[in-house]
């Protein structure tokens, strides 16, 4: 079963089940997120140039760009409809 995707934009996505956070990039500590998240190598920019309107935290700590609006964003996370059951990764026993 695959994971449903959420669009960040210009033909970029992020497995929705891993978002935590969508939140707006203007406030001093955002900015600070965005830098540790760069040193920290774990932003990924998905902006394509264009100027940053939200940013999405996920489960793994990576810090996603994207210049869509935190409320797009928002109304796109809750559209998504989640199955019941967790991602099965393959890890598990055979029958």
């Amino acid at each position: 079963m695959a994971g449903k995707l959420m669009s960040l934009g210009y033909g970029n996505s992020v497995a929705a089940h891993r978002v935590v956070a969508i939140l707006n990039p203007n406030s001093a500590p955002m900015k600070r997120l965005r830098e540790e998240a760069r040193s920290a190598r774990r932003l990924l920019d998905a902006t394509q140039g264009r100027r940053t309107r939200s940013i999405i935290i996920t489960d793994s700590g990576h810090v996603l760009l994207s210049s869509i609006q935190a409320d797009t964003m928002a109304q796109r996370f809750e559209a998504t409809s989640f199955d019941e059951q967790p991602l099965d990764l393959g890890g598990g026993e055979e029958a």
